[in-house]
């Protein structure tokens, strides 16, 4: 018996509708650019949006993670600010996280409309490589030695501008230390950041992405370690760091 089979126009309906789903989630991310929603209906417009990108791209679909990561951006580091911003964000950083959102639904877009026109056209779809790691990490690795105090560390990332350090130890890199993790220490902790070593809250071992890896691997591996840094390895060795921040400068549009 014959197994049924979708007809091409059958298809093309579903994805025009689906088309329209995604254009009408991006245009209220528009309306919410030019007057800031409330925070409870932006909360159910998040829910929507990612119950339609499930339905129209697949559960599994990396930009699920991607729009809920731009979510996240609210509380993380974000575009031309600090890696480790304020709890309290400013009006300009959530409008940054609207833009965000909005960007990861042009993406959800574009993809459909390319998968429209090659059924069009009869042509099989090609799926074209999305960005990679070493296209968007940073080659400057900031690092300190384990037995450096946490003053001695707080002074680097405050020079240097930076939210987090690789921790160095005899030979190799065996953690890092973030701005948060410092502060957390030393304030919630009570500890001396004078004579405090830096071994005493540093996170270990490294977490590493492979530098060939591709941009949404380093957001899933970010999500899955609760962490806003990884340390990019090329060839078993350190060749840079990216940052949440590097993150949301693709999916916020920012070369």
């Amino acid at each position: 018996m014959q197994q049924p089979h979708h007809a091409p126009s059958e298809k093309k309906a579903s994805l025009d509708r689906d088309l329209e789903r995604l254009r009408t989630q991006r245009d209220t991310l528009k309306s919410f650019l030019v007057r800031q929603p409330l925070k409870g209906a932006l909360m159910d417009f998040d829910w929507e949006t990612e119950e339609i990108i499930q339905e129209v791209l697949g559960s599994s679909s990396p930009m699920v993670d991607i729009y809920d990561y731009a979510q996240i951006g609210e509380a993380a580091g974000m575009v031309n600010l600090p890696e480790e911003a304020p709890e309290g964000v400013t009006h300009a950083t959530e409008r940054e996280t609207l833009r965000q959102r909005q960007r990861v639904l042009e993406i959800c877009i574009g993809d459909l409309a390319t998968r429209r026109a090659a059924l069009t056209r009869g042509e099989r779809i090609k799926t074209a490589p999305g960005p990679r790691v070493t296209d968007y990490m940073s080659t400057t690795v900031h690092s300190i030695y384990v037995d450096a105090t946490l003053s001695e560390a707080a002074l680097l990332l405050r020079n240097q501008k930076i939210g987090s350090l690789l921790v160095k130890g005899v030979e190799d890199f065996i953690g890092s230390i973030t701005e948060t993790e410092l502060t957390q220490e030393v304030v919630a902790g009570g500890v001396d950041p004078s004579t405090t070593r830096v071994k005493t809250c540093m996170r270990e071992p490294i977490i590493t992405i492979e530098s060939s890896d591709p941009l949404v691997e380093a957001v899933r591996l970010m999500k899955e370690k609760a962490t806003r840094h990884l340390a990019v390895e090329e060839k078993g060795e350190i060749v840079g760091v990216i940052s949440a921040s590097d993150i949301l400068r693709y999916y916020s549009g920012v070369a």
